[in-house]
This record gives C-alpha cells, sequence and structure tokens, in this order.
C-alpha cells in the first residue's frame, strides 16, 4: 500500500524545493557556493550551465545523496532525503539505471515491486507508465536492444511508477536526436499540466525555451534564478545562451574590479566565487528573483 504522506496535500504557498546557503566542497575545492533559490510547484525548471559546473551535485542534494558542508534544502516540506520523499521524488540520473538484461516490462515490474506496489496496482502502475512514456512497442524487447531514446523512455518511466510530485532529471536529452528530444519534451510538459514539479539539467542552451523558470550556473554557483523573459529582460539579450554570456561577462567584470579594489588597499585578494552571494552588479536581480 502507498504512503498516506504521498497524497497529502502541500500549503499552497509551499515551494517544490527552497534551497538555502547549500555549500558542498570535494576535498579543498568548493564545487557548489552558497546557492539559496526556491522552486515553485507544478512547473518545468531548467538547471542550464556547461558542463563541469556543479549541475549534477546540485540534483544530487536535492534528491539527498549528496552530503552538504553547509547551508540545506527542503523538498516538498521535508529535509532532502528525508524517508517520506522516498516515494514521492522520481530521479532519472546520467547513468543507465535499469537492467539491460531485461525486457521493457520486467524492469518496471522490478522497480514497482521495489516500491511496495503489488498485485493489480503493480500492474496498473506498469500499464499506465508504459502508455505515458510511449514504450507499449517495445514492453517485450531486453533493453539491451533498445536505442538511446527508448532507453531513456525506460529510466523515465521507472521514475514515474509511484506518480512523484517532484521529477529530478539529470541530462535526459542530451546526445539524443531532435525529433526524440521533442518528444520527451512533450511528455515533461504534460507531466508539469498536471501537477508535477520538474527539474531538468542540461547543458543544451536552446531547452530553455521549453522551460517555465531558469537556474543558470556557472563555476558552481547561480548566475540567475527566474523565468526566461525576466532573464531576458534583465540583460537585454534575445535569447538565453546569449543571455548567459552577458552575466558570465558581468560576474568576470565584477570580480576584476574586485581584485583590482583589493589590491589598491592591500587587503587579501577576494574571489567572488567564494562569497556567499553573486557580484553587486547583478545582486538585485538574483535576490529578488530567487527568494520569490
Amino acid at each position: 500500500m502507498q504512503d498516506t504522506e504521498h497524497s497529502a496535500a502541500l500549503p499552497s504557498d509551499l515551494p517544490a524545493v527552497a534551497a538555502y546557503g547549500l555549500q558542498v566542497m570535494r576535498g579543498a575545492h568548493p564545487v557548489l557556493r552558497n546557492l539559496t533559490f526556491t522552486i515553485p510547484r507544478g512547473c518545468i525548471v531548467g538547471l542550464l550551465g556547461p558542463s563541469g559546473c556543479g549541475k549534477t551535485t546540485l540534483l544530487r542534494c536535492v534528491v539527498g545523496v549528496q552530503r552538504a558542508a553547509a547551508g540545506h534544502v527542503q523538498v516538498l516540506g521535508h529535509s532532502a532525503g528525508a524517508w517520506p520523499l522516498r516515494t514521492r521524488v522520481g530521479y532519472v540520473t546520467q547513468a543507465p539505471s535499469v537492467y539491460a538484461d531485461l525486457t521493457v516490462l520486467e524492469n518496471l515490474r522490478y522497480f514497482a515491486a521495489a516500491l511496495n506496489l503489488r498485485g493489480w496496482q503493480r500492474e496498473d502502475a506498469v500499464v499506465r507508465v508504459v502508455k505515458e512514456v510511449d514504450l507499449a512497442s517495445y514492453a517485450d524487447k531486453p533493453v539491451a536492444r533498445l536505442s538511446g531514446g527508448q532507453y531513456s523512455r525506460v529510466s523515465l518511466a521507472v521514475a514515474l511508477l509511484n506518480r512523484p510530485d517532484l521529477l529530478v532529471m539529470d541530462e535526459p536529452t542530451v546526445g539524443l536526436d531532435p525529433m526524440v528530444r521533442r518528444e520527451l519534451w512533450l511528455v515533461f510538459q504534460r507531466l508539469a499540466e498536471e501537477g508535477t514539479t520538474l527539474l531538468i539539467s542540461s547543458h543544451v542552451m536552446d531547452e530553455a525555451d521549453r522551460c517555465d523558470r531558469l537556474l543558470l550556473m556557472r563555476a558552481g554557483r547561480l548566475l540567475a534564478s527566474a523565468d526566461r523573459d525576466t532573464v531576458l529582460k534583465h540583460t537585454g539579450c534575445a535569447d538565453v545562451e546569449e543571455a548567459f554570456m552577458h552575466l558570465v561577462r558581468a560576474a568576470g567584470a565584477a570580480e576584476a574590479r574586485a581584485r583590482e579594489r583589493a589590491v589598491v588597499s592591500g587587503s587579501p585578494v577576494p574571489h567572488l566565487l567564494d562569497q556567499a552571494g553573486p557580484p553587486d552588479t547583478e545582486r538585485a536581480f538574483f535576490a529578488t528573483d530567487t527568494l520569490t
């Protein structure tokens, strides 16, 4: 039987995810630097930035499998990784998360049983997700014989078995052909319309156009947390890729000025990426949108 918490209604003003002062270290090297943001419920949020900027680490913090050096993350009103969230958060990793030697149906039945679904509930969930991600034609095929796009659909189907309130996906469309990407985004949009919150990472900037809200990352910190139109209006740019580069240049210029001031004053040279917030040139934009 499913947990009663899974169907419990959340207060209308409670965000799906809220991070406060989040820091993650790898040895002496900071991976995430004082991240603070909120994610509203029922929307698609794109976590965008170049490879190596900390996107996967941030997603791991959200699902509760990454230890933080400071700060905390709340998910659906609980601390990230809390026991009540085990059936309410779906996680699709970059690496394959299904068994290649089993068929699609065998994988789904196995993971449904792991979620404590039994009998008709298990079969109902399996049939539902097969339809949701359009896997009916491949249901009896071993996963090893599927294409990359079909493989991604199986991982997504597993994450959807328990109707998660929050679906976290790490670059689910990277490397797929444009038609498969488009079909997957149609699935994502339908899930959002049904009330699921989706947090999707990517280094493909044109996917920003499909998102309701953006988290733009560089070198372990957020350059912006806002809806797409606000990002474009603030930067005066025509597209998100151009806006991202504008914010990167602004951050670099602000850091250079800070270093010059430090040299003149004889103080230790600061590194703005290690401070608790974005450069002064962006602070009003960042703070206002991040905390709404």
